[in-house]
């Protein structure tokens, strides 16, 4: 009971540091019930026990002029290739590494600026797997983003364009970020320092205001280890429809599902690609029922993943994230 009890509570602390607007101790403190420095000591506890790693945000992949570009890759590989996983970690873009079941043992999933960053990264990844015992790969690339990390995309155009460096900042604030939420000064040193740009704090801060206000930054949240809060399954789902004229219309059905963290649609024949989170194994049988259960789906094809080698990520935490039958039946929140 102490476990579910320390899992509850971890769940509802990173839910908690999850939000539109750059998160404080002191107003989340407040607004969860507990004084600051008690607040702080469970913040502490967590990142002690590796639950937690560092503040993050979400971009809004629908950016301008460029949508952010998501691709996927699978890759068939051995245990006596541990360098072809470590150079593929070593690639900046890449968000997701798991090793799965299925035809191919590994899936990545990579974010790009732009198409020329990706084709610049494809040739690096070729390289890689021409090393490879197998030289068996497949690029997977998505036309639409439906749903990340728990975010819903519909109506979320974003109506200015953000130029290189708008993308900096979103980039620092990203992946630039530590234990503590970054400061527009060490935003500031950055840019000089590495960069080699100089652009004052009162500047950053406008762009940041702007960004958030255009939606171009989704959340600010931080990076937590699903497995160590009680989300012990993570699957790819494939999904056909009957009518594949229905492809939107059924996306937006599957958008509601709180267990679905990621949805896009994809150029193949099983044209939706859905990451998939539950907190029991079972919950996934219960989870493909209801789908079957609507007349809008054909077949579906999944594959389980054994080990995630990227092990923090965020998501957002639902306040049930338990299956329900969104296809047939009224959702409530």
């Amino acid at each position: 009971m102490n476990h579910i009890n320390d899992h509850v509570e971890s769940q509802r602390l990173i839910k908690n540091m999850s939000g539109k607007t750059k998160f404080t101790v002191s107003r989340s403190s407040r607004d969860i019930g507990l004084s600051r420095q008690t607040y702080q000591n469970k913040l502490d506890g967590m990142r002690d026990q590796k639950i937690i790693t560092n503040f993050t945000i979400n971009i809004n992949p629908n950016i301008r002029p460029n949508n952010l570009k998501y691709v996927m890759l699978e890759i068939k590989t051995n245990p006596k290739e541990p360098d072809l996983v470590k150079e593929l970690l070593e690639i900046p873009q890449i968000r997701m590494l798991d090793g799965i079941i299925g035809d191919f043992s590994l899936f990545a999933l990579f974010i790009f600026k732009s198409p020329e960053e990706y084709y610049q990264i494809l040739n690096t990844i070729d390289k890689i797997m021409a090393k490879s015992y197998f030289k068996k790969y497949q690029i997977i690339e998505t036309i639409k983003v439906f749903k990340t990390n728990g975010i819903s995309m519909k109506d979320s155009a974003v109506s200015f364009d953000i130029d290189d460096v708008d993308y900096k900042i979103l980039n620092i604030l990203r992946d630039g970020q530590g234990v503590k939420p970054i400061s527009t000064y060490e935003i500031s040193k950055i840019f000089k320092e590495q960069l080699k740009i100089d652009i004052s704090q009162s500047t950053i801060h406008n762009r940041i205001k702007k960004l958030e206000e255009q939606g171009a930054i989704l959340n600010y949240t931080i990076n937590f280890n699903p497995k160590k809060i009680g989300f012990k399954g993570k699957y790819l789902l494939r999904i056909k429809p009957k009518d594949p004229s229905k492809y939107n219309d059924l996306a937006i059905k599957l958008d509601i599902y709180r267990n679905i963290t990621d949805l896009f649609r994809i150029g193949e024949q099983y044209g939706l690609f859905a990451i998939v989170r539950v907190k029991d194994i079972e919950d996934y049988a219960t989870f493909i029922r209801d789908l079957y259960n609507s007349e809008d789906i054909e077949d579906t094809y999944t594959n389980f993943v054994l080990d995630e080698l990227i092990s923090h990520t965020n998501f957002i935490i639902s306040k049930s994230f338990s299956p329900i039958n969104v296809l047939n039946q009224e959702y409530f929140s």
